[in-house]
Parts: C-alpha cells; sequence; structure tokens
C-alpha cells in the first residue's frame, strides 16, 4: 500500500481521537488500530480492490471507534443516561482546552514520540558521508589542489547533490513524532526538486572557479530555477501533515501574522515573491553573459536579501500596523 493510503488513515485516527485527553494507554489502542486498519488495507489491495477504496472500505468496515475507547476515557463513572430507554452512554467528547504548561508539551511529546527506524538512520548517514566526501574530492580538484578530469568533478558534484536529495527525499517520506509522512510520490518531487537546485548551485561554484566554461551558467540558472519552481508547487499544494497533538498545542501561541489572519495578504506575499525571485534570475543571467559569474551572483544575493525582508514585513506587522486592524 502507498504512503498516501496510510496518511488517510493517520488523518482519520487523528480526527477520531481529537477530543480524547491521550494517555499512553489509549496511545496504544491508537497505534493497535492503526496498525489493523493498514493490514486490512494491504488485504483489500492483494484481492484487487482499489487502493483509495480499499482504504475507504477498512475505515467503514471499522465502525465508531468512539465505543472502543470508552473505558479507557472515562469508563461507567463518566456515563450519562441519554438514551431513549434509560441506559447509559458516553457523554460526547469535547476538544480540550489545549496544553497550557510547558511539561505538557513535554508529557505530550513523550507519548507520541517516534523513534527513527534503523535503516532511515543508517542510510541517511551512509548518504551524508558519501555526500561529504564527494563535495570535498570535488573542490579540492575545482581549486587544482587534486589533478582530476572535469568529467570526474562533474560526477562528484552529481554525487554529492544526488546524496542531499536522498537525505530530503527520504526524511519526508518517513513519519516523525510531529509530522506524517508524505506520499511516496511528493517525496520524489522533493528529491527532484533538491537534486535540481543543488546540482544547479554546484554547477554555478564550478563555473565561478573557472572550472567549466562561462556559458555553462546558463545550465546551473536552468536547473535552480527548475528547482525552485518545484518547490513552490509542491509547497502550495502539499496538504497539512502536522499530527493532532501538535495542532492542538501550537493553538496555544497562534500569532497574529498576516499570512492566516488576512488572505488578501498572502496573495500579494506570493506575487512579490514570483516578482523578486524572476527579476533577480534575469539579472544573474544578463550579468553572467555581460560581466561574468564573479559578479553576477550578487544579483542571486540581493533577490534573497529581498524575499526575506519581505517576508519578515508581511509575516509580522509592526505595531502600529496591528493596531490599525482593530
Amino acid at each position: 500500500m502507498s504512503t498516501a493510503d496510510y496518511s488517510n488513515i493517520h488523518r482519520y485516527l487523528d480526527e477520531a481521537f481529537a477530543g480524547i485527553t491521550m494517555t499512553p494507554e489509549i496511545q496504544d489502542l491508537k497505534e493497535e488500530i492503526r496498525g489493523n486498519l493498514a493490514a486490512r488495507v494491504n488485504e483489500l489491495v492483494e484481492s484487487g480492490v482499489d487502493a483509495n477504496t480499499a482504504a475507504s472500505r477498512a475505515i467503514d468496515e471499522l465502525g465508531d471507534i468512539g465505543e472502543l475507547v470508552a473505558e479507557l476515557d472515562g469508563g461507567p463513572d463518566d456515563m450519562v443516561d441519554s438514551g431513549a430507554d434509560g441506559a447509559p452512554t458516553r457523554p460526547a467528547l469535547t476538544r480540550p482546552a489545549g496544553l497550557p504548561a510547558a511539561t505538557s508539551h513535554a508529557d505530550a511529546y513523550a507519548v507520541y514520540r517516534v523513534r527513527p527506524k534503523p535503516a532511515f538512520v543508517v542510510t541517511v548517514v551512509i548518504a551524508s558521508v558519501v555526500t561529504a566526501g564527494a563535495l570535498a574530492l570535488a573542490t579540492l580538484a575545482a581549486t587544482g589542489v587534486l589533478p582530476l578530469p572535469i568529467g570526474v568533478v562533474i560526477l562528484l558534484s552529481g554525487i554529492a547533490a544526488t546524496g542531499v536529495a536522498l537525505i530530503v527525499g527520504d526524511s519526508l517520506a518517513h513519519e516523525t513524532t510531529t509530522n506524517h509522512p508524505v506520499p511516496t510520490n511528493r517525496a520524489a518531487g522533493y528529491f527532484l526538486a533538491s537534486l535540481l537546485t543543488v546540482f544547479g548551485l554546484e554547477i554555478g561554484a564550478l563555473v565561478a572557479l573557472g572550472t567549466l566554461p562561462v556559458w555553462t551558467v546558463v545550465f546551473a540558472a536552468l536547473g535552480v530555477v527548475a528547482g525552485i519552481v518545484l518547490f513552490a508547487f509542491l509547497g502550495a499544494t502539499q496538504t497539512n501533515r502536522k499530527k493532532q497533538w501538535v495542532r492542538e498545542a501550537a493553538r496555544q501561541y497562534q500569532m497574529d501574522d498576516r499570512f492566516t489572519q488576512d488572505p488578501v495578504a498572502a496573495a500579494r506575499f506570493g506575487i512579490y515573491t514570483v516578482v523578486i525571485w524572476v527579476l533577480a534570475f534575469a539579472a544573474f543571467i544578463v550579468l553572467s553573459i555581460t560581466v561574468g559569474f564573479v559578479w553576477s551572483w550578487l544579483a542571486l544575493l540581493v533577490g534573497f536579501a529581498g524575499f526575506m525582508f519581505l517576508l519578515a514585513r508581511m509575516l509580522f506587522p509592526s505595531e502600529k500596523e496591528g493596531n490599525n486592524k482593530l
């Protein structure tokens, strides 16, 4: 079964347990239900049922899980007479007020903690070592310290970029204490975006060091632009990955930012961001052709500085502007 189907199960369980005070016992029950749902979906998929249909059917077959947690959540003492025959029924669950104290956050983190899988840790360590080694060799060769053919230098740069992209993609595809995993196809998209961006920057650095001819900077710029566009698309279409307990805790620390309070400001920010980066990359390409890469990178630096200034101004309005909204 795909990661996307497991994400549906994650979100269903988060919604079902939203109004319940989580304890280690209830958390264990939740994980047991999660495992049963995943096993049932696998059975349905193997029998020929569509993956999305299998996930929906498994959830429907489970029924109302409120009864499953009634004893752990409250027990008979918390029952009320609300049935037609006077039988005790479980009271309606209400969302907890939040996590008011720092110790409550620590307790919640301990309950929901997800330990990294050994295979994931080994993969990240190996990828980090290979990336660092390839990048170091490429740098020594580009600066003339280590005599290597230009093809080998480009290959080493590609290996380093692939290592970085692998770490990004593999990390997003795994569940963490605070986030659900992203679907496999989206993790692959982040892998590709990281690969294009990092490799493009590496090619640009090789041009700056004189290892590659100036005209190859066009390929570097195209790679970086393609990576940024792909990152923007993935970010704009990404659904919420935060787990329920994290969202509950975040409600206690909501900030008066424009993006959540003013959708129009959020739209303007998106437009301004596109304009800034288009102008920055256009200036980068023009300067690279006219005066060389030695100075053209300053266009990207100015673009980044302008973007961060815009983000700070729009995300965190000044006190005077905040008072004007009241």
